[in-house]
């Protein structure tokens, strides 16, 4: 591949990027111009954003949860495909590290199709979040959380880059999943084999419980996940916890087979390499963003139109794809993705003075109806983009809420891409598993970890 550079005019901070707003969202008349989670329900200008009808939550007719899950918009055709050759065109509605992938990745292209606002949610997620505009705050200390209604929004009209944050890791997603799922490294260049580890995944997210009234009854804690390895052959029974909490760094402990004992991780967050993927992919990249908010200054740049990965039902389609024509050495397949115009938060994450991150800078962009990162553009101390990453989101219609999986990072140094959370060709996950009683609290310690490495 040739050495990386910036596409001409596109090579533009995102400070320096028309911008719809860059006021807080309380200066427009909230209540009847907004929905509850702070979304804009008007139509752009032009049309091409619809105005919001409340999300696409039914399920189409005769399916059930488990089952596979049909694209009600597969009939639809791109409205264009932005490639290398016209992306200039394009670039007011294109993110730095999206020109950058054009420009870089031969063949890339983004396919865009007509835009649907499919992101809803049930009422108490809508009750609890106006809540949130009276009840929500920041800690003194700028960046901790010191009150917010579990289960809805923290700040759906936020007045700063770190509530928008918040409003991301807090989405919801429901009280709990089990999520079989696998990580894909990309080929080295002039390499032909993909690095493949499968995951029998379960999550559990307090925060997501409408029974929890407060901080305290909801643990304090954003997410817990326990993961056992059962591919390659040689990490199977590798089995692995972590504690995300609200206001502290992350806990993690592993189980180690070979051993037979559990072993706790040392600090495994910010920056730290993900174990076996070679230096592409920090800790904190995972599932878009995670971890402790101490490190950056938050900006809330404002609001923008942004072509975004959205109803992204094609990358699970296991009638139409396999895995070898899905994941390219380069990139997935480009027939898979599909992007709409939508209008997103941009937040401009800065390393603070005193402290360090291998990425100095990140932007990222929020989705104004589900407060979803869809895209993030990591930039190394010399300023330029290092990383770029891509989510994914569609409605989950049992849960009644939009959800993300598919996260793809792409390292602009070594060539290679990482897939995240991959679901195509596994069985469906079962986002009610929590609420439904088929996992429970008493799976995400310790000494159940040490228990089920022993059986």
């Amino acid at each position: 591949m040739k050495k990386l550079k910036l596409f001409g005019a596109a090579a533009l901070s995102v400070a320096a990027m028309t911008v719809l707003s860059s006021a807080p969202v309380q200066a427009q008349s909230a209540g009847k111009s907004l929905t509850p989670v702070g979304a804009e329900k008007s139509a752009n200008a032009d049309g091409s954003i619809p105005a919001f009808a409340g999300g696409e939550l039914k399920a189409p007719a005769g399916w059930k949860a488990g089952q596979p899950r049909p694209n009600p918009y597969a009939s639809e055709k791109p409205l264009v495909s932005i490639t290398k050759a016209n992306a200039a065109q394009y670039q007011a509605n294109l993110t730095p590290g999206q020109l950058e992938l054009l420009n870089t990745l031969p063949g890339y292209r983004l396919d865009i199709y007509p835009t649907h606002r499919s992101c809803g949610y049930p009422d108490f997620v809508y009750q609890r979040s106006e809540e949130n505009l009276k009840t929500a705050k920041i800690a003194a200390n700028g960046y901790e959380l010191a009150a917010a209604a579990p289960a809805g929004f923290p700040f759906p009209q936020p007045n700063s880059g770190i509530e928008a944050i918040w409003n991301y890791k807090l989405r919801w997603l429901g009280e709990g999943r089990t999520e079989p799922n696998y990580t894909l490294l990309s080929p080295g260049r002039g390499g032909s084999d993909f690095v493949k580890v499968r995951i029998e995944s379960s999550m559990l997210t307090p925060f997501g419980n409408p029974k929890a009234k407060t901080l305290a009854e909801a643990e304090g804690v954003e997410f817990k996940f326990i993961q056992e390895v059962t591919e390659p052959a040689a990490r199977v029974g590798e089995i692995t916890l972590g504690i995300y909490y609200l206001n502290k760094t992350n806990e993690g402990w592993i189980y180690m087979p070979g051993q037979r004992r559990v072993k706790r991780l040392s600090t495994y967050a910010y920056d730290a390499p993900l174990m076996g993927l070679e230096n592409t992919y920090y800790v904190d990249q995972a599932w878009m963003y995670n971890g402790m908010l101490d490190r950056y200054d938050y900006k809330l740049v404002g609001k923008k139109e942004i072509y975004v990965p959205y109803n992204t039902f094609e990358l699970r389609n296991a009638k139409r794809f396999t895995a070898k024509t899905l994941f390219g050495a380069q990139y997935p397949n480009r027939d898979a993705y599909r992007y709409e115009k939508h209008r997103v938060w941009v937040v401009e994450a800065t390393v603070k003075a005193g402290q360090r991150h291998a990425a100095a800078k990140r932007t990222f962009y929020l989705d104004e109806d589900s407060w979803t990162i869809l895209l993030a553009d990591l930039y190394d101390s010399q300023g330029k983009i290092a990383r770029v990453q891509e989510g994914s989101i569609l409605p989950a219609w049992e849960l009644g809420a939009c959800v993300n999986q598919e996260f793809f990072s792409y390292d602009l140094n070594s060539g290679r891409y990482f897939g995240d959370v991959m679901v195509f060709g596994e069985p469906e996950t079962d986002w009610l598993a929590a609420a439904q009683g088929r996992i429970k609290k008493d799976m995400f310690t310790e000494s159940y970890l040490q228990r089920a490495g022993s059986r």
